[in-house]
């Protein structure tokens, strides 16, 4: 069941050639505010955007910015082809450089890890254990510091930020810009897990978009930073006056 009526379809878009395109527009945020429609869209790669879905992107939703979470190698695979789509900004944040090497830098976390990879009695395991250091390494909190800063500097037009299929890295960087909006987290999980239903893919535990996944992310930036807001703040360097801005930018009477 859907918890936010006025986000119907869970605000996707019903594009060609991406099946996991969604506008943030009509979550509820802070102070009985929604999210503005149209200026916060969440994605997988547009590598597989037709011409209309560009057209569409460029027309009815004014794009400025594509931030992008993949790696280099996801990059010269399956390129964004920005340069398509004139006058849009392009800012490449790979948000999990090192991050598998940076969590298994001695045998014990490296025997820990392979163990939770291979794990078919609890398959989700893994992910478990990788989410939160999407957000705790030191790639990861760049390339959400690159998110949010380009949420601030976009002052006209959207924002459009993509990993590979718009699950985990998407995922994380759409939890935290909900999050700065105030919205509830319920309403973020709800989100978060809607991926789901719009993944072609058979259904897969290892992989699938989990509230365990989502929930150990925010236990661990809670264990470090305080909590979600605390993380946004001293760890992606967002003050309590660039929050108010971004919210007055996105946000609009319900």
């Amino acid at each position: 069941m859907q918890l936010n009526d006025s986000r119907p379809n869970f605000g996707r878009i019903d594009f060609e050639g991406l099946p996991n395109t969604r506008d943030l527009g009509g979550l509820p945020a802070a102070d009985g505010r929604r999210v503005r429609s149209g200026l916060l869209l969440r994605s997988g790669t547009l590598y597989f955007a037709t011409a209309a879905d560009r057209r569409r992107l460029m027309e009815d939703y004014h794009l400025r910015a594509v931030v992008d979470l993949r790696g280099d190698d996801e990059l010269a695979e399956y390129p964004d082809g920005v340069e398509r789509m004139p006058g849009t900004r392009y800012i490449h944040a790979d948000a999990l450089k090192g991050t598998v090497a940076g969590i298994s830098q001695d045998a014990a976390a490296r025997a820990q890890l392979e163990a939770a990879r291979t794990n078919d009695d609890d398959p989700a395991s893994f992910m478990e254990m990788v989410y939160p250091h999407i957000l705790l390494g030191e790639s990861g909190i760049a390339a959400y510091r690159a998110l949010l800063r380009c949420a601030l500097e976009t002052t006209d037009g959207s924002v459009l930020w993509h990993c590979h299929f718009g699950r985990d890295r998407c995922g994380m960087g759409s939890m935290l810009v909900e999050a700065a909006l105030g919205v509830p987290t319920s309403a973020i999980e709800e989100d978060y897990l809607a991926t789901n239903r719009f993944n072609p893919d058979p259904a897969d535990e290892r992989t699938d978009a989990n509230p365990r996944f989502i929930r150990a992310a925010v236990a661990a930036v809670t264990r470090e930073f305080g909590g979600v807001m605390g993380y946004v703040h001293d760890a992606l360097g967002i003050s309590d006056a660039e929050v108010a801005e971004l919210r007055g930018r996105y946000l609009e009477d319900a």
